[in-house]
């Protein structure tokens, strides 16, 4: 089978069930901003501060499968041949944050995305996560989308940044504080 099919050609593409859309459809946008978050997320696991968190950001590369999968769907054709995301999927990310909260000082400040490459990557997974996130509600405001995947991409980002603290603490470095400007 070729990588190809020149069916895209004119600017559309199918979804699981065979109905063609725009490449510009909202639902593609959703389900093309999640695949992006994938990659950043294998680009997280691929990161030396993270060598013992590869299976949980892998666990985390499934589901966000399984995401792509049920919006790549047509709603009313396929539910039965998708995997299931599940609500012990975001207890998963809370318990994991539960556990980086015992381990980093508490927050008193915004923090800015940098001071390291990998806790950068992070912030970068971090925001497109939640642009992820707003794009799957545009979709959910006009078609059937599961409220759980909007609460999974939300949680997702929640651990996106708590991932960022530990890293720092790991790293041994300080957290980039935001101190903002104000009057002269």
């Amino acid at each position: 089978m070729k990588i190809y099919t020149k069916t895209g050609d004119k600017g559309t593409t199918s979804l699981i069930g065979g109905t063609r859309l725009s490449k510009a459809h909202r639902r593609i946008e959703a389900y093309g901003t999640v695949d992006e978050l994938n990659s950043y997320i294998g680009l997280l696991g691929d990161q030396a501060v993270n060598q013992n968190r590869k299976i949980l950001l892998k666990e985390v590369q499934d589901r966000l499968f399984t995401i792509g999968s049920h919006l790549a769907s047509e709603p009313e054709k396929s539910k039965r041949i998708l995997p299931d995301l599940e609500a012990e999927d975001i207890l998963l990310l809370e318990k994991e944050m539960d556990l980086i909260d015992n381990q980093v000082t508490a927050l008193r400040a915004f923090v800015l995305p940098g001071g390291h490459p990998s806790v950068s990557f992070g912030h970068v997974a971090r925001t497109v996560c939640r642009r992820a996130e707003r794009a799957v509600i545009h979709l959910q405001q006009q078609e059937e989308v599961e409220d759980i995947v909007v609460r999974y991409l939300n949680r997702l980002s929640d651990y996106l940044f708590m991932l960022c603290r530990i890293m720092t603490v790991e790293l041994g470095i300080e957290e980039v504080v935001w101190k903002p400007r104000v009057g002269k």
